[in-house]
């Protein structure tokens, strides 16, 4: 029998006193796509750290073609045709996207016309359109991603791991992602997918391997498996059932589930349901990348879920900056609330420091509260007995406060951002893709939180790429495209309609 192209067998990985992997095992075949899953804090993104050559394992052996290698550079695992397309970005913020996708290459290959060409063709394939000539630190979220694979696919590997690559896609883009993935398992080439999206998973993959707690708990073809078994080696508990521990990439919530016991009559823009909380009339901002926003009017009312869809890079940020007032307007009139519950979609530049603990972190926002001040100085012991009401309500698979928020996985980083900006949230909750990266089961929860706060009468801007959580949770739905509003009407609160709406808008087309 071939052997496979990649084997992993034994894994071990330590951050001090941190177990990221504990034995886990895993085989690439050529020819085939393999979903990779498990919930926050498995080893999923230590597993490919070590195989892309970032991380060197504590324990184990690494096999490519039949033959044991030491991958001790991501020069190493490029040698050998393993690509790797990151969850935290690997991109030079002040260089161009063209440039930054030149890196690496080498001779005429390099050139600026060379790798427009190359990568236009790619485009042309996968439908993941990013403006070339704007600096990298001047993208949102998704096209930073977008360019992730775009570099990664650019080098064409023979084994191609991808790393959560649709957390900031829309469904078009990921259906065309998915597309080309077969396309590149039938050329002969291992594809490996970690997603938290099992319906994804299950619809590309060949085969499938599930992390917990560090060891492989279950590898099987697609066909010998079901949703509901996959979540239960995810989670280790007899009870778990897809349906109840998240969205899973389907509206698993209607509006009117939403609303849950409070039972007010379809609220509508500027009606009597909801007294008004932040309030944006005539908002004009100018964008770096994008298009900022253009004359926007925006109302959110005290218990009302407001969500706004849109494709990344149409103004999203600016528009959750002014809400969460950390922007001021060139023109127009704001009315927010003093304190801001804020979740950015961007946890590394600006929902966490690395080099904090999870006190730190969180004294970060909680250190303008008076319950956490004496005076000039902060009260650091009610600030630790804080972090770790969040450390244990959100489940952050940490060993203590005192656990650097670097060493955290990127799922459990989001776990601290919600669980601080959740009690922040006074009057206004600003949440800006609040469960990007986050297994079903944080999701879920993190569902629940914006629901219940909404029910305690909390306003709540819901801004996500993500059109389920959007459609599943809000009030209202709005789209955003190239730096304007427009309210959904009911007829249209679908998928399809509000899906229109976004691309009819998008800053990439024509």
């Amino acid at each position: 029998m071939t052997p496979p192209l990649v084997h992993l067998e034994g894994i071990e990985r330590r951050f001090g006193s941190v177990v990221a992997l504990a034995g886990a095992n895993l085989e690439l075949r050529e020819g085939e796509v393999h979903g990779v899953l498990g919930a926050n804090g498995a080893g999923k993104s230590t597993l490919f750290n070590v195989l892309g050559g970032l991380l060197r394992p504590d324990a184990g052996r690494i096999e490519v073609e039949g033959k044991t290698v030491t991958l001790s550079s991501p020069r190493d695992a490029w040698r050998h045709g393993i690509g790797l397309v990151h969850q935290h970005f690997t991109l030079v913020p002040r260089l161009t996207v063209l440039e930054n996708l030149a890196l690496g290459t080498r001779g005429s290959a390099g050139r600026p016309d060379s790798v427009r060409r190359a990568v236009g063709g790619i485009i042309d394939r996968t439908g993941l359109v990013v403006p070339l000539d704007s600096r990298v630190e001047d993208l949102g979220v998704g096209d930073r991603q977008r360019v992730e694979i775009l570099k990664a696919l650019l080098r064409d590997p023979r084994v191609l791991v991808l790393d959560e690559p649709t957390a900031a896609l829309t469904p078009e883009e990921a259906n065309g992602l998915f597309d080309l993935l077969r396309d590149l398992a039938g050329d002969g080439r291992a594809v490996a997918l970690v997603a938290h999206k099992i319906d994804e998973v299950l619809g590309v993959s060949h085969r499938l391997t599930v992390l917990r707690e560090g060891v492989t708990v279950l590898t099987c073809a697609r066909d010998e498996t079901t949703e509901r078994e996959i979540v239960r080696a995810m989670v280790g508990r007899a009870e778990a059932d897809a349906a109840t521990l998240g969205l899973s990439g389907r509206a698993a919530r209607t509006r009117k589930d939403a609303r849950g016991a409070m039972g007010d009559p379809e609220p509508q823009q500027g009606g009597p349901d909801y007294a008004s909380v932040a309030t944006l009339v005539g908002v004009r901002v100018a964008g770096r990348g994008g298009p900022g926003l253009i004359g926007v009017d925006l109302s959110v009312g005290t218990g009302e879920i407001v969500g706004i869809a849109g494709v990344d890079g149409n103004g999203q940020r600016e528009l959750a900056a002014v809400l969460a007032g950390r922007l001021e307007p060139e023109e127009g009139t704001v009315h927010i609330p003093e304190a801001v519950g804020f979740i950015s979609q961007d946890r590394s530049r600006e929902g966490l420091v690395g080099d904090f603990d999870l006190t730190e972190n969180v004294a970060l926002a909680f250190q303008r509260k008076a319950a956490f001040r004496n005076g000039s100085l902060l009260r650091w012991k009610a600030l630790a007995e804080a972090a770790e009401e969040i450390r244990r309500r959100h489940d952050v698979q940490a060993p203590s406060v005192r656990t650097l928020a670097s060493s955290l996985s990127g799922g459990n980083q989001q776990r601290v951002i919600v669980g601080r900006e959740l009690e922040m949230a006074e009057a206004l909750l600003v949440a800006e893709n609040p469960t990007r990266g986050l297994d079903i089961a944080a999701a879920s929860f993190v569902h629940d939180e914006l629901q219940r706060l909404a029910a305690e009468g909390v306003a709540v801007a819901l801004i996500s790429t993500d059109l389920d959580e959007v459609l599943a949770l809000s009030h209202r739905v709005i789209a955003i495209a190239r730096g304007r509003l427009e309210e959904v009407e009911e007829g249209r609160r679908t998928r399809e309609g509000v899906g229109a709406l976004m691309l009819r808008g998008d800053k990439r087309d024509g």
